[in-house]
């Protein structure tokens, strides 16, 4: 089991600790790449607004095949996450792994304008795009977890997913405004998604430092998934994000349920971002206060709520608002927070592998939960569907509260 260092040692090895001048830094770090992430995050939540309509109504997908597109979205960035983990930790230039998966995202949003509406070019469009987003995601939690102290990760994972959520929160806005002033042109949402991902690009290579370690005695990736706690951490979330239903899904039925028109439909993306917006920072906060495992789960329950709301006959604002409430409190309680609870258990050196090999396992688990789902939804109905994806998620989100993947480990913070 790796523990993360004590404060005394953090700060002889450069971590921020005591010593404010590096504090301050590394605190500036977190701000350069919490700001990176907004602006790219401005880029890719315009896109990933629009894409489900565009897909199921606009190109006339069923539900499977928008299942099967989804699973690539979320899923195809596992190969690539544990090669960018390694690459970044054997060299130690987790920057240059991080600027090469932003780099290639950018250049996706231009590879939508060339595919039109050819779903196998739209598809390979999207592995590219997730591959890039595999390369960065690892490197950049790596940097911002060796940028913290132990006892803050919480609150600075917090900060950077309301940075980032900002961003998530204005793209749907933009999307909306320009499919408007365009009159529906998906086009002008691509190439303006362009220009912000270029920025993001621009913005990382100016602003954020690197973050070295010493390259002997680096654990392979091996030696972290023999480790009790991250293993039992690495399982636990590959099974709940198994049995999780992806945004999509959730907004193509409440779209149904409301009879959204098409301009509209990026509300409920913006819904869910505003919430997690106002959520992550005080969720961060208390999971570093009360424990990041019992957060986590309390997140999944929350998510449980929203759908569980989809088989009540209520329909309406509040039927939305509710729902988007619970979503967006899912996400604040859930994505920086399991980050911060597996970064303590490894070591430095390979921490960037250690947090890829957790994240491939959420994307492998999200591929598999999208396929299935989708394929639920095209023979059994949307109602069915849901009913039996809140019953498997009530029993697996069980066994985690009696398992307690964490319980008994001590690493200095309330993980």
């Amino acid at each position: 089991m790796y523990i993360a260092t004590t404060r005394g040692a953090d700060a002889a090895a450069g971590v921020p600790g005591s010593g404010d001048p590096v504090r301050k830094a590394l605190a500036g770090n977190v701000l350069a790449l919490g700001l990176v992430s907004m602006i790219t995050d401005i880029s890719s939540e315009m896109v990933t607004a629009v894409l489900p309509l565009y897909f199921v109504v606009g190109l006339g997908l069923s539900p499977l095949q928008f299942g099967v597109l989804d699973g690539l979205y979320s899923g195809v960035t596992a190969l690539v996450r544990l090669l960018g983990g390694h690459v970044a930790d054997r060299w130690q230039r987790r920057k240059a792994v991080a600027l090469t998966g932003y780099g290639l995202s950018a250049l996706c949003k231009l590879g939508l304008l060339a595919a039109g509406s050819s779903v196998g070019a739209l598809g390979a469009v999207l592995v590219a795009d997730r591959t890039g987003k595999g390369l960065r995601t690892a490197p950049r939690d790596a940097l911002i977890s060796l940028s913290s102290t132990p006892e803050t990760l919480g609150r600075a994972f917090g900060v950077h997913r309301a940075m980032d959520t900002t961003g998530a929160f204005l793209g749907p806005l933009a999307a909306m405004f320009l499919l408007w002033v365009s009159l529906g042109s998906y086009d002008a949402v691509f190439f303006t998604s362009f220009c912000f991902a270029a920025l993001g690009v621009l913005l990382l290579a100016v602003l954020v430092r690197d973050r070295r370690n010493p390259l002997p005695d680096r654990p392979a990736v091996r030696e972290l998934v023999l480790s009790g706690p991250f293993r039992r951490i690495c399982g636990w979330a590959f099974l709940l994000g198994g049995v999780t239903v992806g945004d999509a899904f959730l907004y193509l039925l409440l779209q149904q349920r409301l009879d959204l028109a098409p301009v509209a439909f990026p509300l409920l993306a913006l819904g869910t971002a505003g919430v997690y917006l106002l959520l992550a920072v005080p969720l961060g906060r208390l999971a570093d206060r009360v424990g990041r495992w019992t957060v986590f789960l309390g997140g999944h329950v929350v998510l449980l709520l929203a759908f569980s709301l989809l088989l009540t006959p209520a329909t309406g604002v509040a039927l939305a608002g509710v729902a988007l409430l619970l979503h967006g409190s899912f996400y604040a309680a859930t994505d920086g927070v399991l980050m911060a609870a597996a970064g303590p258990l490894l070591p430095e050196s390979s921490r960037t592998s250690g947090l890829a090999l957790l994240q491939t396992g959420q994307a492998l688990a999200k591929l598999v939960s999208s396929v299935l789902f989708g394929l639920a939804w095209t023979v059994w109905g949307a109602h069915t569907a849901v009913l039996v994806a809140v019953v498997v998620l009530v029993v697996v989100v069980a066994g985690a509260a009696i398992a307690r993947p964490l319980g008994g480990v001590s690493c200095g913070t309330a993980c």
